[in-house]
């Protein structure tokens, strides 16, 4: 019962993106091919005969091509014309050779959680769906595994911990994990080990050419460094080494509330003394969301809190206790193995979290900590919005807070990810079935949202974490604000990417 409801509270969704209209978001690159609509038949008997002979091609109007299609934000989706579903990482080689010989762009997809809308850009394209790529081996050294760059979240968390292992991955289940490390990599063994882009030890990666090269520190280190935290501009991720850990424990426990919303004010109070100004305990982690349940009010948004630990349920008394203390108005918790962790706090591969087919347009912003007075605005935004349009019942704030020692033991200028110092991951998720008609209201109250959490850090840049942009961010506020950063990402895409073959994915203007 406990967590059936909880499920229902937590239905919304942790992660995502989009967009509606903007300037410049389906404008083409200058140096973008122009193409034709391809001709499936063609493409048929000229690209498979030279593709292996466990690859195979989905043609519009089957089920095995609305399957690999399906994304998990139905707003501004990439127009395919044909996927073409690899058997081994060769097959992505000859797939670009054969699309930039005939002119026609080309989109890798795994599981599809991709939402920027400059995905939308995709017209009449070749969808490389690449999960069937997702072997996992551990490597006889015991401290790394191969992982094949179709593997997603959940595939791989179940995998180490059945062999006593663990790694750096996404929270949510269902996420692919090389579209995640490109762009960062958060998740709940962050304070351990960092972001899951600084765990890829070496990549085997297609270029835009169709090369293939392998990619780590002694070879095309350039490449390496630009690959782990802006890694959609240069490249397809067919198979990675990934380091690997002995596993701290075997069961996590995680406790969950509800709070009502007068108890806003006290209750955000003891979120920010139990993060610390980004110092809480590494085993410690936590995510909070405004959301509705009639169940619990139908008059106020309600406010959902999950903590996680890597330990016990009297390891973490200490920090459980003050938000019992609060009396919420509904409290679950369990320990439970860890491959079992997302589903229970309705990050699964079954919840709504996971579900595709809504438009989910999300806003990100990066803070050191909570300013009590804008989280009241921000909620009070919130609910005015979702009350004026029900449409919106399903949209979320979303306040994710991991431990970061792992992560800010990192020097920042050794990989192109540009946003440790925040401690807080804030977004705005706007989900509502696709219409048309609600995609500019949609739009003009998320950028209010974003703009007012990002108020309540006076004098802070705007840091917009890339797996969530939404696609109408300047470069800087994606990528970072160092020019030195710009001019090497610049250059990168300038030597791997000259004519901007992969410009679907929040590309690096150059």
């Amino acid at each position: 019962m406990q967590i059936s409801l909880l499920s229902n509270i937590v239905l919304l969704s942790i992660f995502a993106q989009t967009i509606s209209t903007l300037p410049y978001i389906f404008e083409r690159a200058v140096n973008d091919t122009t193409s034709l609509t391809p001709n499936t038949s063609t493409i048929q008997n000229q690209l498979g005969p030279l593709l292996s002979s466990g690859a195979t091609l989905y043609f519009p109007g089957t089920p095995q091509f609305e399957n690999a299609t399906s994304r998990w934000s139905a707003y501004a989706e990439p127009n395919v014309a044909i996927v073409v579903e690899p058997a081994a990482d060769q097959d992505v080689a000859t797939t670009i050779v054969y699309a930039n010989k005939h002119g026609i762009p080309f989109l890798a997809m795994n599981k599809g959680h991709g939402s920027t809308a400059t995905l939308g850009r995709l017209e009449n394209g070749i969808e490389i769906h690449i999960r069937a790529l997702n072997n996992i081996t551990i490597n006889s050294d015991g401290t790394s595994a191969t992982v094949g760059g179709g593997t997603y979240n959940q595939e791989l968390i179940t995998y180490l911990w059945n062999q006593g292992k663990a790694s750096a991955s996404g929270s949510c289940a269902c996420v692919g994990l090389i579209g995640s490390a490109l762009g960062g990599g958060m998740g709940r063994y962050q304070g351990f080990y960092g972001l899951l882009q600084d765990n890829i030890l070496s990549a085997d990666v297609v270029l835009a050419d169709g090369t293939a090269v392998t990619v780590s520190e002694n070879s095309y280190n350039d490449l390496y460094w630009g690959l782990r935290g802006a890694g959609h501009n240069f490249g397809i991720v067919t198979r990675f080494d990934l380091e690997i850990f002995d596993s701290p424990v075997s069961d996590w426990y995680f406790a969950q509330f509800v709070f009502t919303q007068d108890k806003l004010e006290t209750f955000v109070t003891q979120v920010n003394a139990m993060m610390g100004n980004g110092t809480q305990r590494e085993e410690l982690m936590n995510y909070f969301v405004f959301a509705w349940n009639p169940a619990i009010s139908t008059t106020d948004p309600i406010i959902v809190f999950t903590i996680f630990y890597v330990g016990t349920k009297a390891q973490a008394a200490p920090y459980t206790q003050p938000f019992l203390d609060l009396n919420p108005s509904f409290h679950n918790d369990s320990t439970v193995p860890y491959p079992s962790l997302a589903s229970a706090t309705g990050l699964g591969d079954d919840g709504f979290t996971c579900q595709h087919g809504y438009n989910r347009l999300q806003y990100p912003v990066g803070l050191l900590t909570y300013n009590v007075t804008n989280t009241r605005a921000i909620y009070e935004l919130y609910k005015q919005q979702t009350v004026a349009t029900p449409a919106f019942i399903n949209s979320t704030a979303v306040f994710e807070g991991y431990s970061l020692q792992g992560v800010k033991s990192v020097p920042s200028d050794s990989t192109a990810y540009p946003h440790r110092e925040d401690n807080i991951l804030a977004s705005i998720l706007a989900v509502y079935s696709p219409d048309v008609s609600l995609d500019s209201t949609a739009i003009s109250w998320a950028r209010q949202m974003r703009d007012l959490i990002h108020s309540g850090e006076p004098g802070r840049n705007l840091n917009a974490y890339v797996n969530y942009a939404f696609g109408d961010e300047t470069q800087e506020e994606v990528y970072g604000y160092e020019p030195w950063r710009l001019q090497r990402l610049q250059d990168l895409k300038r030597k791997y990417d000259p004519m901007g073959k992969f410009n679907y994915y929040e590309p690096i203007a150059v």
